[in-house]
């Protein structure tokens, strides 16, 4: 069955960084420690509930669309085996499926977001501007309507308990450089749009997701963290897909659309799921990692 981890504890491993999902640790030799937890984050707050084996299923779909992409950029993943670094005296189990040795990159300090479809912030954005993130769109576009091409939207990123903030390409230009901020927007398509064939002929729509990159000492490009999941994707089931509404989705948009119902001012403490969204995130999680990747949960 799958484990539940609310948060990690290493005994003797430096804690260099407890995210809203994933706790990183320092390793040997230019090497992290990188763990999914079950933490389930939403509207940038991270909610009191885990998701029972959601960290697992992260870890197993990231590492599938690795494998699957490593001819279009390389990625973070050693291949070392997770049990070799642990401390003594730590049950394996339960970090085996959720856990990874990756290099250690110096992170790129921009979420990069490609979209196909309009929707979330991007179809509040157009409603008002006609554009997204500063990027002209046609006139009349429909909510969850395909986009004429896919389109790279970056954001900042933001601090745990503060929100990302969109961003347009001449702002990427000026953090990193003109050389590396294309590599980062060619990258960030030519995944998306590799990745969105792919999950079409499982039936799944890939309406929009975001990648995080770093380099090595070098300077080589490396995509990083996750990859393509229910937490940092809009996935919807294309025999449900139609314009015009919000589509239902195999992601946290499914938490969402219940926190959207209650008097909740979206800061922190979020508040509480009831045991029926929990199972129900939890179920949509294991589709999609089933569709996709053809994994099944134990």
């Amino acid at each position: 069955m799958p484990t539940t981890l609310l948060q990690s504890d290493l005994p003797g491993l430096e804690l260099l960084h407890r995210g809203k999902v994933r706790d990183v640790y320092a390793l040997s030799g230019e090497r992290l420690l990188i763990v999914a937890s079950d933490r389930l984050s939403a509207f940038d707050v991270v909610l009191p509930d885990p998701i029972p084996g959601k960290g697992e299923m992260l870890t197993q779909i990231s590492n599938f669309w690795f494998g699957k992409t490593a001819h279009l950029i390389p990625n973070h993943l050693t291949g070392a085996p997770v049990a070799e670094v642990l401390p003594a005296g730590v049950d394996p189990t339960l970090y085996a499926k959720r856990a990874v040795v990756v290099k250690r990159l110096k992170a790129i300090p921009v979420e990069a977001i490609a979209r196909g479809y309009l929707a979330g912030s991007g179809w509040k954005d157009y409603q008002k501007t006609g554009a997204l993130c500063g990027i002209r769109l046609p006139a009349g576009l429909a909510q969850a309507q395909k986009l004429p091409e896919p389109i790279f939207t970056p954001s900042t990123k933001a601090p745990k308990g503060t929100h990302d903030e969109n961003i347009g390409f001449d702002a990427v230009v000026k953090l990193i450089g003109a050389d590396l901020a294309g590599k980062v927007r060619d990258a960030t398509l030519a995944i998306y749009k590799f990745a969105a064939a792919w999950a079409a002929g499982r039936g799944i729509l890939i309406s929009d997701t975001k990648f995080e990159f770093g380099t090595d000492a070098d300077g080589k490009l490396y995509v990083m963290d996750e990859m393509l999941t229910p937490d940092s994707s809009r996935f919807w089931p294309a025999d449900q897909y139609r314009t015009g509404i919000s589509p239902p989705s195999y992601d946290k948009q499914f938490v969402r659309d219940y926190l959207e119902t209650l008097d909740w001012n979206k800061r922190a403490p979020g508040p509480k799921l009831p045991e029926r969204v929990i199972a129900g995130t939890k179920a949509k999680y294991a589709e999609a990692l089933h569709r996709l990747a053809d994994i099944t949960l134990a």
